[in-house]
């Protein structure tokens, strides 16, 4: 048996629709969330008029996501690559956008994840491909 690794679960939802993109992914680090955020908007068709990223705004240091100015600086440039605009989201986030996001990653963990408790992955990738197929079951139809 191999070593056993945890992951994180990243969850991105579109606002009007609340259709969900999940992955699995390492780390929480500017690295990993960077590239985590261009998978999803490719997941939902391209590019995006706007793209409402919270952690985008500019905050303390925080281990998790990268540094305030990291984090503004890789926003701004997946933001000029997507031809997007990325806008900071309110400082409290507003409990609206909050309640979606809480509801996407509740069902991301019931829907998906709970199909998966029992089941092992050699990879991160493999373990990318069984949520993608969890994924379109849960979803409601576009």
């Amino acid at each position: 048996m191999g070593e056993v690794v945890e992951v994180e679960l990243f969850v991105a939802v579109l606002g009007a629709s609340s259709y969900t993109y999940a992955e699995a992914t390492r780390t929480q680090t500017l690295a990993d969330f960077t590239s985590s955020n261009a998978r999803a908007l490719a997941f939902f068709g391209g590019r995006a008029e706007r793209d409402r990223a919270r952690p985008a705004q500019e905050r303390g240091d925080d281990s998790r996501a990268g540094t305030k100015a990291g984090m503004q600086r890789t926003f701004a440039e997946l933001g000029r690559h997507d031809r997007t605009t990325i806008l900071p989201g309110a400082p409290r986030g507003r409990r609206a956008t909050k309640r979606k996001v809480e509801v996407a990653v509740q069902i991301a963990q019931r829907w998906i994840l709970a199909r998966m408790r029992n089941e092992t992955f050699d990879t991160i990738g493999a373990l990318n491909a069984r949520i993608a197929r969890a994924d379109r079951r849960a979803q409601p139809p576009r």
